[in-house]
């Protein structure tokens, strides 16, 4: 199984402005200091070895959209703003052989979640079979309100792909194209929902976004300790820091890392990719964030290491 990040953030897109992007190459002309890089390969080189992630990259500013390859069709979690590019990379895949067949995943309904459908070309293609999981009963009404004349110029009646609407039941089992997947009703405003994915082989991964954890509440939180139970992949919603989660943003329907790494730990899982990041957090914030997530785990592991990744949009992870 292999995983992409096709837009990490929560709340609204966010794209890096001009002083922030003369920050990053202030800095490394800085750090460039004494090095001779004569071509592009040197100067890649040294960003690699000398630069730290915020300072050499970006996490991105696309909305949530999670790819899992698995199999001969598509999975995708989510129709964030980072579906288009998503669904602009299918266009060589397909041509070269791969299935035109995409099972999306819905968290819930939400704009920033649901904003890229109108911009999925795939949607456009009368070969396509789009199938779109949720546990929420009025999916296809929110797809096609977002795409009213009121609010966008082409009517979700003139996609042209064949399109289903399949409504879960949280905790039951379904097998889709070779994989098992299990929805769990998570705390948020119309609620949302998890999903566990689990392979042939027992590979498992959980996508969590847009779920409220209590950090004073931890006993009803047993559902999730077994839903994250011994899952080789979770990605959270860890938008706030432990402060602002149980402070001024309290019922704001989101959660925070520290809580996610208590979660994993408790649950054994092996790996955990922190996501949907605050829009008003820059790159430096982010790395901050994870920096401090992956001194957290190691002052509260009690059994087994708990890896600790950052989400950005581009990270593949291969399980």
């Amino acid at each position: 199984m292999l995983v992409r990040f096709w837009g990490t953030r929560g709340s609204l897109p966010v794209a890096a402005k001009a002083d922030a992007i003369r920050t990053k190459i202030a800095k490394a002309l800085v750090a460039a200091n004494g090095h001779s890089i004569a071509n592009l390969q040197q100067a890649d080189d040294f960003i690699d070895r000398e630069l730290d992630f915020a300072a050499g990259a970006t996490y991105g500013g696309a909305t949530a959209c999670v790819e899992i390859e698995s199999g001969d069709s598509f999975f995708i979690c989510d129709m964030g703003s980072g579906l288009r590019e998503f669904g602009l990379s299918t266009i060589k895949r397909c041509a070269d052989g791969h299935a035109r067949i995409y099972n999306f995943f819905q968290s819930h309904l939400h704009w920033d979640h649901i904003m890229g459908f109108p911009f999925f070309v795939p949607s456009f293609d009368p070969a396509a079979v789009i199938r779109i999981h949720s546990a929420h009963p009025d999916a296809e009404d929110a797809l096609r309100r977002q795409q009213e004349e009121i609010s966008f110029p082409v009517p979700f009646d003139w996609l042209r792909a064949s399109i289903e609407f399949v409504t879960m039941t949280p905790g039951e089992p379904i097998e889709v194209d070779g994989l098992k997947v299990v929805a769990e009703k998570q705390q948020h405003s119309h609620d949302s929902y998890g999903y566990r994915f689990t392979d042939g082989s027992g590979r498992t991964i959980v996508f969590s976004t847009d779920s409220e954890h209590k950090v004073d509440d931890m006993k009803d939180e047993a559902a999730f300790i077994e839903f994250f139970r011994d899952a080789d992949l979770v990605i959270c919603d860890t938008m706030y820091s432990l402060a602002d989660s149980v402070s001024m943003k309290e019922d704001w329907g989101h959660s925070s890392n520290i809580v996610a790494i208590d979660l994993c730990h408790e649950a054994g899982a092996r790996r955990l990719a922190l996501f949907h990041h605050e829009p008003t957090y820059d790159d430096e914030a982010i790395q901050r964030m994870h920096q401090e997530s992956i001194r957290y785990e190691e002052l509260t592991r009690e059994g087994s290491a708990l890896e600790v990744l950052c989400a950005y949009d581009g990270l593949e992870i291969r399980l």
